[in-house]
């Protein structure tokens, strides 16, 4: 008998890979061979060697490979059809988003839970260095009144830290700023808020400050216009904003409110605005007056769920942006959507000028001034505008019978 087959086991194939070669071919009629016990004895030479104790029966070879002939043909061969590839590999593919979500979730978990142990790290050292500082006088009490009038003051863009001087055609200085500058116009805006409130006999004063307190560092030509860092520059503001609103204090009963402007966002140089919009130093300067003012019986610190100001105010719904928006108009029609509330006054800071547009009835959009003024970034989009703030009053039944700009430069 010729051989026209290769019985030889190769030295890659195992046992059972061996059997399946010898059996397919066996059955193929391809191996030369009649019977499984003729098949036998290669595949036992195969297998065994010269060890003929240990060779098997033709039954045990011919038994071994009929079952798994009966499992190739119910359940590996439907595994080659390409339905069955398909079905695998998309089972593979989300079992892999699987994973993948699942680890970037851990991720994310162990970025914020460092995130939140930062920020309670470094609110602990800011409480810590608030309780060192002198207490503030303390004012006597003012017994809160109830009428018909109330009165809001706004002001904001203070953008404290930042130093510019801009000269006209003759020389002459337009409008310069620096540190010692905004303490001088806060000076004056108290002397002027006190005349009011006395010559009024004002009880109780809202106070809607409109952000940006911080000029902070948004583009790299910033750095060489402020004095100090953003740290820095807000302490030494929180410091003087505090003694401001407790000085205040001693003539009105206050309740203030604050909102984040896009200045005092951390954002990081060469990202865009938003990245880190919950990053916002406005945080750590409530929580610096908050803490100054907590024993002052006269003062009240409000905090709208929003991050923006709201109060109603002789019956009116007032809200207070920071006004880095395109239409004050549609900002108001789609704030009273989104909160089911319907708002009658929308005030923003953000433009530096004042602008008042009336859209119904006891309904009005308004842009109020800045205590910075305009500067060298105003200049450049020929926009100018005086340093103010503004004290408005609104009546019961009759919505806002008056505003008061205050003149600051």
């Amino acid at each position: 008998m010729i051989e026209i087959f290769d019985f030889n086991r190769k030295p890659e194939e195992n046992e059972w890979e061996f059997l399946w070669r010898l059996g397919s071919a066996f059955e193929a009629g391809i191996t030369g061979l009649n019977k499984w016990e003729e098949l036998a004895v290669y595949l036992n030479k195969g297998n065994f060697g010269d060890d003929t104790e240990s060779y098997k029966g033709e039954s045990a070879y011919r038994k071994s490979y009929a079952a798994g002939k009966n499992f190739y043909a119910n359940v590996f061969s439907k595994m080659e059809t390409e339905d069955f590839i398909n079905d695998l590999s998309e089972k593979t593919r989300e079992l892999t988003k699987e994973r993948v979500k699942l680890q970037t979730e851990k991720i994310e978990y162990n970025r914020w839970l460092r995130e939140d142990a930062r920020d309670e790290l470094i609110m602990e050292k800011i409480v810590e260095a608030i309780k060192t500082l002198p207490q503030s006088k303390l004012p006597k009490f003012i017994k809160p009144l109830h009428g018909e009038i109330s009165h809001l003051l706004v002001f904001g863009d203070e953008h404290y830290g930042t130093e510019f001087e801009i000269k006209g055609l003759y020389g002459e200085i337009l409008n310069s700023y620096s540190p010692e500058i905004f303490e001088v116009r806060m000076n004056s805006l108290l002397n002027q808020v006190i005349e009011t409130v006395i010559k009024e006999n004002i009880n109780t004063l809202h106070i809607f400050s409109m952000g940006d307190f911080s000029d902070g560092i948004l583009r790299v030509s910033q750095l060489m216009k402020l004095r100090y860092g953003i740290v820095d520059g807000t302490i030494k503001y929180a410091h003087f904003i505090s003694d401001w609103l407790n000085s205040l204090s001693e003539y009105v009963r206050i309740v203030y409110q604050e909102t984040a402007g896009n200045h005092t966002e951390l954002r990081m140089l060469g990202q865009q605005k938003g990245t880190f919009e919950d990053e916002n130093m406005e945080k750590i300067l409530a929580e610096f007056i908050k803490l100054k003012l907590a024993k002052n019986p006269n003062f009240e610190f409000v905090e709208n769920p929003t991050g923006y100001n709201f109060a109603e105010l002789s019956g009116y719904k007032v809200m207070g942006i920071h006004g880095e928006v395109k239409n004050l108009q549609q900002t108001l029609k789609n704030y009273s959507d989104i909160y089911n509330t319907p708002i009658d006054y929308l005030i923003a800071g953000h433009l530096h000028h004042n602008k008042i547009e009336e859209i119904g009835v006891n309904k009005e959009v308004l842009n109020m001034g800045s205590i910075i003024g305009f500067d060298p970034y105003s200049l450049k989009l020929q926009k100018t505008s005086n340093a103010s703030a503004k004290m408005i009053t609104f009546e019961e039944n009759k919505g806002k019978i008056n505003e008061r700009t205050y003149k600051l430069n």
